[in-house]
């Protein structure tokens, strides 16, 4: 698919991995709705790249919709729907004082990770599936955030690790699923990425990090995640696919 032109939703578009993708989608000439929870940062991205900020909790089923509309009205509707949002925990089943961990805590991230990838993609669907079919019966794609963590999960990361897997095990089936409707679906395993939260760690930790790279030695480039993001929208032979982006990297157990 041409990216010229389209519309594209980016959900947890504000910072990080999102931020990256929203903007090499803007330069490749996407008309792009920067959705997120923290509406500054939203704005802020959505201000620099001439796109839209729209306010969004994934897991949340309204607040979805809502911003599915709200975009469209602005740009028309989406064909690229690039899913990153996310959130993260540690959290050892049982603990230091002995008691199990908090169900709540790993709920949460459920909710979030693997709840709201599948809300946001049932609802993209719902509405791309309308649309005007394109060259080989195409009507838009979808790519979708997991981690390494699904294959390598470390101490602690169950609820992670879990949440992402789930991701995973979701790609082929959705992808089998949309194939009547020319939908693709692909996700992104990425590695140690330099974003916002691992930029805030402490300089010996990121390099020791980093360090447990084989090659590139060093942290991901959110660019690289965006670069490969846009990739999968212009090869329309990759479907069903789940791609590790991770220099080579296997995570330890801690």
């Amino acid at each position: 698919m041409n990216i010229q032109g389209q519309a594209a939703l980016v959900t947890g578009g504000g910072s990080g991995l999102g931020e990256a993708t929203a903007r090499e989608l803007a330069r490749l000439g996407a008309k792009v709705a920067v959705l997120d929870l923290n509406m500054a940062n939203a704005e802020r991205v959505a201000a620099e790249i001439g796109g839209v900020a729209v306010h969004c909790n994934v897991s949340d089923a309204d607040s979805m919709a809502q911003a599915i509309q709200t975009a469209a009205a602005a740009h028309g509707p989406a064909r690229i729907l690039m899913q990153i949002a996310g959130i993260g925990t540690a959290k050892r089943v049982v603990g230091k004082d002995g008691k199990a961990a908090p169900l709540d805590e790993f709920a949460k991230v459920i909710n979030v990770n693997l709840i709201g990838t599948y809300n946001a993609a049932r609802l993209f669907a719902a509405a791309c599936a309308k649309l005007e079919p394109m060259e080989d019966g195409a009507r838009g794609v979808m790519v979708f955030t997991a981690s390494v963590a699904a294959f390598d999960g470390q101490v602690g990361q169950q609820a992670y690790s879990a949440s992402k897997a789930g991701v995973v095990g979701m790609t082929l089936p959705m992808a089998r699923d949309l194939a009547q409707h020319g939908i693709r679906v692909c996700t992104i395993a990425p590695g140690l990425f330099k974003t916002p939260l691992l930029a805030s760690l402490p300089e010996p930790i990121q390099q020791s990090l980093a360090a447990s790279i084989p090659f590139p030695a060093r942290l991901g480039k959110p660019s690289e995640f965006a670069e490969l993001a846009c990739h999968i929208v212009h090869n329309d032979h990759l479907n069903g696919e789940v791609i590790r982006l991770d220099g080579a990297l296997r995570m330890a157990p801690r």
